[in-house]
């Protein structure tokens, strides 16, 4: 009889949880079409609030997944002012209910971080313009609202993808790709704004790669047409400006350098965990993943702030940042860049899916994360415009330009070698005399269609078009050191002859 009574109890518990579960599926739960992850706080705030919003289908020490409607989303940013969506995206309840148990992949660290290409970073130093800072942020504010489902997002995607080629173009850079990622398909969320990806290819070691990035939407709400200036049009404008001032030091690294503007991070970090999950399952050798996600509303007494959450941060790769800001922006420097740590309370930016498929992350804030809530009053609104951050300018950005250059130089670092392959060919010639190339082409039908000259950075010197079947160039304008000739055939091929000129 007590065997009767305990089987009746459990099948009257069970029916219990299919009826609850079952209440999901009547028309007013249709509303709830949005599986995530959020601080168990404000779950279960919304859930007292509005409990026709949400629901709670488990929690982890003081995360909890969730089932919740469109507008919950909104509620959870308003009631915090959190940085980035207050929420992570999940695909299905299983996926939600993982992503609380931080299952994160395990990946051999075999990279020893160092400071040694001084050189390198002083000349880049010199050349980044707070200046074309300004004008990226201005440029991205123009789109009026970069909301990951307008027509604007999407635009803004193929036109930096177009801006990035324009500048390595300018600067001569053979070894530079820009694709867009489509994620219309993703399962982590789908979005039909593109991520955008310029690659510079690693002379010496090009499976090795080093990642920076900064998302390209602008809000979480599509009522709210905020042109995202400091969110995140400052980010990317830091690595934009980062990445050009390489090109205008010929700096050629030895690792691959991927520059990341991240689609629809807003609304769950939708590009950022594609991309991520990708690398990931196709086992990328990533050795480190710097994010820059908002940098130019200064409203704490330091200049830089490390998140140092555990769930979402590498402490070694944070630690390395630090050490830069040390090196080169210490008290005596005579630029010198304060720095601190903070806590955002979640994985809320781009690099949280790098780091749970194993690879090492940092990101650098414009803040502590108490201040931002209290005193940055543009975050997300229509006013979200570099005027009127503190300052009108963008001097705080500025700051994180430097580091950017200085993490993207000493974690790449400086090829040594030239990279232009030796090639020769019966029926060319293609040598150097007394400071003069002389160059013949036995075929008429292969005349010479172009000569560059590269120097040993990799950086393009001189270059002359349409130079026919023989000729000579002097060489006499170069000052000594090495060179690669390379020149490109009417056929599409290629002679390259690496010369020391005296």
């Amino acid at each position: 009889m007590k065997k009767i009574t305990i089987i009746a109890m459990l099948l009257v518990v069970t029916a219990f949880s299919l009826n609850a579960q079952d209440n999901l599926t009547v028309p007013e739960r249709h509303n709830l079409t949005i599986y995530g992850t959020m601080s168990l706080e404000d779950a279960e705030e919304i859930s007292e609030s509005h409990p026709d919003e949400i629901e709670i289908l488990a929690t982890s020490d003081d995360e909890a997944a969730v089932h919740m409607s469109e507008e919950a989303t909104h509620l959870v940013h308003d009631l915090r002012g959190t940085h980035g969506p207050s929420y992570l995206y999940a695909s299905n309840a299983i996926d939600a209910i993982k992503q609380i148990r931080h299952e994160r992949v395990e990946r051999a660290q075999q990279m020893n971080f160092s400071i040694t290409e001084g050189e390198s970073v002083e000349n880049a130093l010199q050349v980044i313009s707070q200046s074309n800072i300004e004008d990226q942020i201005e440029e991205l504010e123009s789109y009026g609202t970069r909301y990951h489902t307008t027509a604007a997002a999407r635009r803004a995607g193929v036109d930096l993808k177009a801006k990035w080629e324009t500048m390595a173009a300018t600067y001569g850079r053979d070894d530079v790709s820009v694709r867009l990622v489509d994620h219309s398909n993703a399962s982590g969320g789908r979005t039909n704004m593109y991520s955008v990806i310029m690659t510079i290819k690693g002379a010496e070691l090009p499976d090795e790669y080093v990642i920076i990035g900064g998302h390209l939407d602008s809000t979480s709400n599509n009522n709210n047409t905020a042109p995202g200036g400091d969110d995140d049009a400052s980010g990317i404008s830091v690595i934009t400006e980062a990445t050009r001032s390489l090109f205008e030091i010929g700096f050629v690294p030895k690792r691959t350098i991927e520059v990341m503007a991240y689609a629809a991070e807003e609304v769950g970090l939708f590009g950022s965990k594609d991309i991520a999950n990708r690398y990931g399952r196709n086992n990328v050798n990533v050795v480190a993943v710097g994010q820059f996600d908002m940098s130019n509303f200064k409203s704490s007494s330091r200049d830089i702030y490390f998140v140092n959450d555990s769930n979402a941060i590498d402490p070694t790769l944070t630690g390395f940042f630090q050490d830069l800001l040390d090196e080169y922006h210490g008290p005596n420097s005579g630029d010198t860049i304060t720095y601190s740590t903070t806590q955002c309370g979640y994985g809320c930016s781009d690099h949280r899916y790098w780091f749970e498929n194993g690879y090492r992350t940092a990101f650098p804030f414009e803040s502590s994360f108490r201040d931002f809530q209290n005193n940055n009053v543009i975050y997300h609104r229509t006013n979200d415009l570099m005027r009127n951050v503190p300052g009108g300018n963008a001097n705080h950005s500025f700051k994180f330009a430097k580091l950017a250059v200085e993490y993207l130089i000493e974690v790449s670092k400086k090829s040594t070698t030239l990279s232009a392959p030796e090639f020769s060919q019966e029926g060319y010639e293609l040598y150097v005399i007394n400071n003069n190339l002389k160059y013949k082409s036995q075929s008429s039908s292969s005349p010479i269609k172009s000569l560059k000259v590269y120097d040993v950075t990799g950086k393009r010197v001189y270059r002359e078009n349409g130079l026919g079947n023989a000729g000579s160039v002097s060489l006499n304008k170069f000052s000594a050191g090495a060179y690669v000739i390379n020149i490109i055939l009417e056929n599409k091929k290629e002679l390259s002859k690496k010369v020391i000129l005296n």
